[in-house]
């Protein structure tokens, strides 16, 4: 009924009619401060794409004059909202299974006694998580990816486990490579650094050597991640060893994520700023002088509200006051299914308005442009402009505030990635009787 399908591959194609085209034309890089709330909206847009690559954009009395568009396949969006596809920034797709015992013994637990922010990190992933065969880890992870193309994401970033051996790493990384462009762009993040065998475990000197020497640059010649990322225990430090990888990683060349500050306070905001790092994740506990921190660099606040809303913590992230103070805000679902177990884009644009207090318009270009940036993807992706990938949704709604406005609702009518349709929403059946016309608004 709400199937994957595949069409247009190749050739013209004209999306003409839309009522609201959210083209968030504009500077190359974020969107920071009132530049967040312009979408550079066109009102009966319509957008020309050429083998998957936008050719122009503009009112569609322009663009169906066009030579070119006089024989191209016509998508009509009349009444639609047209927007950039998704772009989900942070995510774990490899999992051995969900996390439900704890699931409901946290939610057990939370009746009868408080819950401090000690309590409520999950569990790290198991070594259990060895034991699934790589195929499984890839037929698992593409039903993921599937929901997610559902939902309008067609870029999406993806990490190994955290605290697990290299060679399962390894072997997770294999299989989001293998997933990458088939059909959506899976970006692998390496998240480390990896446990320890026995041998390197005490030696300091040892496991800097073994990171820069051996480790990273095997995983780096065989192509295997775009981005280091590491993530710090709660109430913990930055220590030696996380400075080495993330010195080792630099040296060669990969840039560098954080997840900083999401059960408390753990100063790795700082040190994110202090590496360049390219985004700052999650940022739950980051205080006032952390915000103007990070306003000042070029790091990209990636926030995750729907960790916050399954773990049933008392925190979001001061998403409000990064953006007045200046900050370049993302938002993603991170998806994991341990911790933040949905992959809805649009449930995370509904989130940032309830409970982080954005505008509509900030909450786009936070999943779409400022997302795409988070991967140094905003030259493909994020808007809708000439020589970006044709990465488009079409909506079931005439003004795209309805996005948050209808919550927990999947407002896409159509996917499209590079030209082509991964997704068309599929007919209901029903007794005329019972739903004349299929229309709401005669009931």
């Amino acid at each position: 009924m709400w199937g994957i399908v595949g069409r247009w591959m190749n050739g013209t194609l004209l999306v003409r009619g839309a009522r609201q085209l959210l083209t968030l034309r504009g500077p190359a890089g974020p969107r920071r401060g009132s530049a967040a709330r312009e979408l550079s909206i066109i009102e009966d847009g319509a957008v020309l794409v050429r083998e998957g690559i936008i050719q122009e954009v503009g009112p569609s009395r322009r663009l169906e004059n066009l030579a070119e568009a006089r024989s191209a396949r016509v998508i009509d969006a009349s009444g639609r909202v047209v927007m950039p596809a998704f772009v989900d920034s942070h995510t774990h797709l490899a999992f051995d299974r969900p996390a439900l015992d704890s699931f409901e013994a946290r939610l057990v637990k939370a009746r009868g006694t408080d819950q401090g922010p000690g309590d409520t990190e999950p569990e790290p992933v198991s070594d259990q998580l060895a034991a699934v065969s790589a195929q499984r880890l890839q037929v698992r992870a593409r039903r993921i990816i599937g929901g997610m193309v559902r939902h309008g994401t067609t870029t999406v970033e993806a990490k190994s486990p955290c605290r697990v051996s290299a060679s399962l790493q390894f072997k997770v990384l294999r299989v989001l490579k293998s997933l990458d462009r088939d059909p959506i762009d899976v970006v692998p993040t390496y998240l480390g650094p990896p446990q320890f065998a026995s041998d390197l475990a005490q030696d300091l000197e040892t496991r800097r050597s073994w990171l820069a020497a051996e480790h990273l640059p095997k995983m780096c010649q065989k192509g295997l991640a775009r981005f280091a990322d590491i993530a710090i225990p709660a109430g913990g430090r930055i220590c030696d060893t996380s400075r080495a990888y993330l010195h080792a990683a630099q040296s060669l060349g990969l840039p560098l994520k954080f997840h900083a500050e999401q059960f408390g306070p753990d100063g790795a905001a700082r040190v994110a700023v202090e590496f360049c790092s390219v985004s700052v994740d999650h940022l739950n506990y980051l205080d006032g002088e952390g915000i103007r921190l990070l306003a000042r660099s070029d790091a990209i606040a990636t926030l995750i509200p729907g960790n916050v809303f399954h773990l049933g913590l008392d925190r979001f992230p001061p998403a409000r006051q990064l953006i007045d103070e200046g900050a370049a805000v993302a938002l993603a679902t991170g998806f994991s299914a341990h911790d933040s177990p949905t992959y809805s884009m649009p449930l995370v644009v509904a989130m940032a308005c309830a409970q982080l207090h954005m505008t509509p318009a900030e909450a786009i270009a936070a999943t779409t442009i400022n997302a795409a940036c988070a991967l140094r993807l905003g030259h493909q992706a994020g808007s809708i402009e000439p020589g970006k990938d044709a990465d488009l949704l079409l909506l079931n709604a005439s003004d795209y505030r309805e996005i948050p406005y209808y919550f927990g609702v999947n407002p896409v009518y159509q996917t499209i990635k590079r030209g082509e349709i991964l997704y068309e929403e599929g007919s209901i059946s029903k007794r005329e009787a019972d739903w004349p016309n299929g229309d709401l608004s005669s009931a």
